[in-house]
């Protein structure tokens, strides 16, 4: 057996993205997971945070931002401290990958508009 997460859930702000004292970059950002009951009227959401290293910390900082879906698949990191004389749990997820969900923004859809509005280069302006 191996330690294994999936989980979908939405942003619940920008991630923060650091870097290590040796350059690595390293994301944060947390996930609100809905739970399922039988009920509609029970919803309630849970709080995953999230970590990710290198290349999908620099994909995470550049293009997820608050309130898009994502799907995360990773591991569960628990670690333990003390503070103030007593132990302390925390959990997190150590993603492997991350997957954006939402569809494109409007924002989005309106460059590849506006570009694609353009006339085609007349023979004389083609660089080749």
């Amino acid at each position: 057996m191996y330690n294994k997460v999936f989980l979908i859930g939405n942003l619940t702000r920008d991630p923060e993205m650091r870097f290590t004292t040796a350059g690595i970059p390293v994301t944060r950002f947390t996930i609100a997971v809905n739970r399922r009951f039988k009920s509609a009227d029970n919803q309630e959401a849970d709080f995953i945070r999230i970590l990710t290293w290198r290349k999908l910390a620099e994909f995470s900082g550049e293009y997820l931002t608050k309130g898009k879906t994502v799907a995360v698949e990773g591991r569960l990191q628990v670690d333990s401290y003390e503070k103030e004389g007593k132990t302390r749990m925390t959990a997190e997820i150590l993603a492997d990958n991350v997957q954006i969900l939402s569809k494109k923004t409007t924002e989005a859809s309106d460059v590849v508009a506006d570009n694609s509005s353009k006339e085609p280069a007349g023979e004389d302006e083609i660089p080749f």
